[in-house]
């Protein structure tokens, strides 16, 4: 990210909303701001491999899933945070990452611009290439700050998504699904 290029941006908006950028409360928040997107957006140009590519051999096993795993992101149309909870299921092709990789690949996969849809299918994408799994699936329940916050102003409201990759049979995808909820 190019932060001087972000704060002389932050600075003209303030300018634009007339605001003086000059002022006490204000000085420092270009920096701040810039700081910010830097941080909520640090996956750009990332991948979930170093994530996933450290694996274990695991004989057995039928579905491995990772749940409530808390997320934040950016909607891409309104730069406003959404933010929840993710699940991931797979069953293993004989081999398994560490329960801390799964959340470690959604966080990867949401500090980007963002829409929710996206983020849901990306998550399956990368646990599928990287993990190599028979299937997976991933389930997502976000709250969306540009719908609660403005525009309908919907408190409290959540949209679901989820996505299901590879060989994950129907009655497993009930079973993952039942116990994700």
């Amino acid at each position: 990210m190019d932060r001087k290029r972000a704060m002389e941006a932050v600075k003209q908006f303030l300018e634009a909303v007339g605001e003086d950028p000059s002022r006490e409360g204000l000085k420092d928040t270009p920096r701040r701001v810039a700081d910010m997107y830097a941080e909520l957006l640090s996956g750009m140009g990332r991948t979930a491999e170093e994530e996933l590519s450290k694996t274990f051999l695991c004989e057995g096993g039928d579905i491995v899933i990772e749940r409530d795993i808390p997320f934040s992101s950016m909607c891409e149309h309104h730069l406003m945070p959404f933010f929840g909870r993710m699940a991931v299921a797979y069953i293993p092709d004989k081999r398994v990452v560490g329960l801390s990789k799964l959340a470690r690949c959604v966080d990867v996969c949401a500090a980007r611009l963002q829409l929710q849809e996206r983020l849901t299918e990306q998550v399956a994408s990368a646990i599928m290439s990287y993990l190599a799994p028979k299937g997976v699936l991933v389930w997502c329940e976000a709250e969306h700050t540009c719908m609660t916050c403005r525009g309908v102003k919907k408190q409290g409201s959540k949209t679901v998504t989820f996505v299901t990759k590879g060989d994950f049979p129907e009655d497993k995808r009930a079973q993952a699904l039942a116990i994700i909820r």
